[in-house]
């Protein structure tokens, strides 16, 4: 913003105008630029006060500081200072404190705005009466609450025509000495008092404002209090009126003692988010002069009449379930409509009775967004003078029709997140704005689009579209935003796109691009803000290291892209960038040293790569604001070669929510100070070479850690009881690590959400504390691999989300962290579909008693491990009711008796292991054991015979016999491969290709790309939708496996 500011003459600089006679600066524009398309502030001051050296310009008559951080700090006194200043802005500024009275020596002010400092309040209003030339004064979120003359401001500033009072915490109490009042306030025009705790008798307090033709209510109860008759007759010069959520219902517009010659003089009327429900109020048919009518979200049901003179309708968010209802081809004269989110049951007929009611239709922008289905209907181009038609998010099938083509002045074309099919075609005429995204869309995109001059953004992501980008985008000197993400586009970038230089983001993510990437594709973009190239494989950004490109990034996307010639030292140019991800992009190396001299970057991503050496070169940034920036603080470093220790300077990122270190060659202690970061959601440490201790934490009063996973390290010690403080936990993998001590009590005393608990292969010993079973929400135990004694607690099978889950406790439905298990045999990592995953594995520790009863109820179980101890007596006799065990696991253990035929039923079962035991009898016959013809799984129960055995029973030994039910089921079984053959085959394909189109476009599904490594994890996506669709058909997707 200042950069202009060198040299001695402060009247050449930007943003200062100075007097052309005397040469005083006498006008400040210091506003901070905010960029809305992300969110960001472009440029914008930062300070912890306002500058004293400012109070030297005596001679200011403008100053503008609003939309700047001044974070927290209190307005100045000196401002009071400025004798000759008629317009001051502080709004959007991060004032905190009291409002310095001198502000009141302003005598010349004429524009006075303080709102929107959340924290910004006063004591005492009398300040503001002695600005005698005050016009417009503006403290909308300024608290007014208790303050003392605070009813004396509408009257006190005789010149005041605009007054701005909304969520100042005004109530009844404030308005009370103007209810039997008689003093005119004769010059206020415009007043608005919405977002406060009005309610009451308020028309008495109105009678007064003799010249008001603004008011806005909206958001205050009054409906109990408010009459619209008594309203519009007490303020007859009232030209706009707001009453947005105000709990009105039907009896507020039921009266009989409207005069209608007050009603001709409201124009624009909102009555939006109210209880107006059934027929359309009748009264607003009689308001001749009514030009704007808002009566969205509310639900009303009725035909529309007819209102000559209406221009603008909003009927969005109401129980419309008929469109004729709505009479779109009865309203010849209205040019704006919106009735989205009505829900319309039937389609849009394209011949309606009532067309020829108008011959020629006014109507320039139609909203029909999440209302229809069916096709998009022909008659809609019977609107010549539409500028903007919006159809997005309905069920509308078929092809994109010709006849938008005719609609030659139409600017802004919306049909995105429907299921249009079949290619686009050529457009015509001023379309500025074109979003086709979301649809099934196939063809190359037209080279037609070359003609569209006025094109400003094209979004055609999440389509089916192939061939290359055509050259002709080039010419489109207007656009500012491409998106042609998640299609089929091949071919190279051409250079033609570096032509845009009004370009401020390019998606091209999700597609087969290839070629290389050079200078030229960036040429004259110097206004590019936000790039995205990632899940190009074939793609190969090759820039050189002298490069200084011409645009200023602040999003910038790069995954599973190929990045030559090492880490892009054309980033250290870049001195706005809040997001960065470089993920799987072929870098090597070390990271450089300019990297800890760069602005702060909130949001880093430089996973799944071959980076080397120590952290000490990560940025050193400070914290910051994440909502005022928008982008969430999280650091993603996993999969590399990282070595030394994690750096301390670490815990200067109290911004931090995410960290991810996994997979790297990272020694030492895990820095204490880490648990002094209060946003702080996820660590992961997993799989390097930390050792020590889990360092003892202090509690805060609120900890957001939801996930706690230090696997596969050198980590000893106890556990720490602070670990206890962390009541949000909900993954906690201490996993493959030297722990040693008992399992605590506190784990389930106060760890009472957690989802997984794993401390396999430690050195704990003790027992199972029974504190375990409070833990109603655990879907994976694993204590596996230590020394644990005593019996299994018969309560484990009460816990709530084994026996039955809803699926409303995971942490997010887009989680994707890592979690190890051993199913079948193996230790596989589960990765985006863990949290659909039920098992538990208490193998290989000292257990001795008997398998508790109790854990048969656990019918949600995937895998029960309880192998390699030293339990006796017999497997329970129902079994069967564990209906979704893939894999049981109960070998080399002292079990006797027989194996229970029960276990037939376990219709899922694909891994079965009950060797080394004293099993007897014969082997239970059914279609799923049957499969499992492995001897192995049996070897070692000398008592044992049947199949898969090679000892055959004799007639004592009592055969299994299963139902006669159970066979039909099974030859149902055999009759269904075929499908089941597609189904595997749709699923792999799913969560191979369309999985992972689905769920790029969020930060946090970066690890998906690894969900078809194996087969296993097949097998388990196949589980989830057993879950979800409770098999109703009987097929069993385990067979083929």
């Amino acid at each position: 913003m200042l950069s202009s500011w060198v040299g001695n003459d402060c009247c050449i600089w930007e943003r200062i105008q100075c007097n052309g006679v005397t040469g005083n600066v006498e006008n400040l524009h210091l506003r901070g630029d905010w960029e809305y398309v992300f969110q960001l502030k472009k440029f914008y001051l930062v300070g912890n006060e306002v500058n004293s050296s400012l109070a030297e310009l005596r001679h200011l008559k403008y100053l503008d500081l609003s939309g700047n951080d001044f974070q927290g700090s209190r307005i100045p006194d000196f401002i009071g200072s400025f004798k000759q200043l008629s317009y001051l802005n502080l709004s959007y500024a991060g004032f905190q404190g009291i409002i310095p009275p001198h502000i009141g020596n302003l005598s010349y002010l004429k524009v006075l705005d303080l709102s929107s400092n959340y924290k910004l309040m006063t004591d005492d209003m009398s300040w503001t009466f002695r600005l005698l030339s005050l016009e417009l004064l503006d403290l909308s979120s300024v608290d007014l609450h208790g303050a003392q003359n605070r009813d004396m401001l509408f009257y006190m500033i005789p010149s005041l025509k605009e007054l701005h009072l909304s969520y100042c915490g005004l109530s009844n109490v404030d308005l009370d000495p103007f209810l039997n009042s008689s003093r005119i306030l004769p010059n206020i025009k415009h007043l608005d008092l919405s977002r406060n705790s009005f309610q009451g008798p308020l028309p008495g307090f109105f009678q007064n404002f003799t010249s008001l033709t603004f008011l806005d209510l909206s958001y205050n109860n009054l409906s109990m209090s408010l009459n619209f008759a008594n309203l519009l007759n007490l303020i007859p010069s009232l030209s706009e009126l707001h009453l947005s959520s105000c709990g009105l219902d039907n009896s507020f517009l039921s009266s009989s003692q409207l005069n209608f010659s007050t009603l001709s003089n409201t124009q624009h009327l909102d009555l939006s988010r109210n209880s107006f429900e059934g027929l359309f109020p009748s009264v607003l048919t009689n308001m001749s002069s009514l030009k704007v009518l808002d009566l969205s979200r509310n639900m009303l049901s009725s035909s529309v009449p007819v209102m000559p003179n209406l221009l603008e309708l909003d009927l969005s968010s109401n129980k419309f379930n008929q469109i004729e209802n709505v009479g779109i081809w009865r309203q010849c004269h209205l040019k704006q409509l919106s009735v989205a989110y009505n829900y319309f049951d039937e389609a849009m007929i394209d011949s309606p009775t009532n067309t020829s009611e108008c011959s020629q239709y006014a109507l320039e922008r139609l909203d029909l967004s999440l209302s229809l289905n069916g096709k998009i209907p022909e008659t809609l181009g019977r609107l010549t003078n539409l500028r903007g038609l919006h159809l997005m998010g309905n069920n509308l099938t078929g092809p994109i029709p010709e006849f938008l083509r005719r609609l030659k002045l139409l600017q802004v074309l919306d049909l995105s997140h429907n299921q249009l099919t079949g290619s686009i075609p050529t457009f015509l005429g001023k379309l500025s704005k074109l979003d086709l995204s979301f649809n099934q869309l196939t063809g190359s995109i037209p080279y037609s689009f070359g003609k569209l001059a006025a094109l400003t953004y094209l979004n055609l992501e999440f389509n089916q579209l192939t061939g290359p980008i055509p050259t002709s985008l080039g010419r489109l000197v207007s656009l500012q935003e491409i998106s042609v993400s998640s299609n089929m586009l091949q071919g190279s970038i051409p250079v033609s796109i570096g032509q845009l230089s009004k370009l401020h983001s390019l998606d091209l993510s999700n597609n087969s691009f290839d070629g290389v990437i050079f200078e030229a594709n960036f040429a004259n973009l110097s206004m590019l803000k936000h790039l995205d190239t990632s899940y190009n494989t074939k793609l190969v950004f090759n820039v050189s290291r002298e490069w200084i490109p011409p645009f200023q990034l602040v999003i910038l996307q790069m995954h599973s892209c190929n990045i030559a010639n090492g880490f892009p030292h054309w980033l250290r140019n870049q001195r706005r960038l809040k997001e960065l991800v470089l993920s799987n992009a072929n870098i090597s190396g070390p990271l450089p040293t300019w990297l800890q001299k760069m602005p702060f970057i909130p949001f880093l991503d430089l996973s799944h790569n071959n980076l080397t050496g120590p952290l000490t070169n990560l940025l050193n940034g400070i914290s910051f604001d994440m909502f005022e920036y928008g982008v969430t603080g999280a650091l993603y470093l996993e999969n590399n070669l990282f070595n030394e220790s994690i750096p301390w300077s670490l815990c200067r990122r109290t911004d931090l929510e995410y960290i991810d270190l996994s997979e790297n060659r990272l020694i030492g202690n895990i820095p204490t100070c880490l648990w002094n970061l209060k946003k702080l959601h996820v660590i992961i440490f997993s799989s390097n070479n930390l050792s020590g201790v889990i360092p003892s934490c202090v509690a805060l009063d609120f900890s957001p850690l939801v996930w706690l996973q230090l696997d596969d390290n050198n980590l000893t010690g106890e556990l720490p009881q602070e670990l206890g403080d962390f009541r949000d936990l909900r993954v906690l993998d201490l996993g493959d690590n030297k722990f040693y001590g008992n399992i605590p009590e506190w784990v389930g005393e106060k760890l009472t959400s957690l989802l997984v608990f794993r401390l396999h292969k430690n050195n704990f010993t003790g027992i199972i504390p029974g504190s375990l079973c409070r833990s109603s929400n655990l879907q994976i135990l694993d204590v596996a691999y230590n020394n644990l004694t005593g019996t299994i607690p018969h309560c484990l099978g009460e816990l709530n989300a084994m026996v039955h889950s809803d699926f409303l406790h995971r942490i997010a439905p887009d989680s994707n962290e890592n979690v190890i298990q051993s199913i079948k045999g193996d230790d596989l990592t589960y990765v985006w579909i863990w949290d659909f995953l039920f098992n538990m594995d208490l193998s290989s520790n000292q257990l001795v008693g008997q398998i508790p009863v109790e854990l048969t109820a656990l019918s949600m179980l995937h895998g029960l491990n309880l192998s390699n101890n030293h339990l006796r007596g017999s497997i329970p006799d129902n079994m069967g009711n564990m209906r979704n065990l893939v894999s049981l696991d109960f070998s080399k253990n002292k079990l006797t008796g027989v194996i229970p035929s029960s276990m037939a039923e376990l219709t899922f079962l694909s891994h079965l292991n009950l060797s080394n035991n004293n099993l007897s009898g014969r082997i239970p016959s059914g279609t799923q054991l049957e499969s499992l013809n492995d001897p192995s799984i049996y070897a070692g129960n000398k008592g044992l015979c049947g199949h898969p055995l090679p000892k055959i029973c004799t007639n004592h030994q009592v055969p299994s016999i299963m139902p006669k039910k159970k066979h039909k089921a099974a030859d149902k079984m055999l009759k269904v491969w075929f499908y089941l053959d597609i189904m595997c085959g749709f699923v792999t394909g799913f969560c191979g290709v369309i999985g992972v189109l689905l769920f790029k476009k969020h930060w946090r599904k970066k690890l998906f790309m690894f969900a078809e490594e194996t087969m296993e994890r097949i097998y388990v996506a196949i589980t989830v939708g057993h879950e979800e669709e409770k098999m109703g058909s009987g097929i069993d997707p385990w067979e083929w496996m």
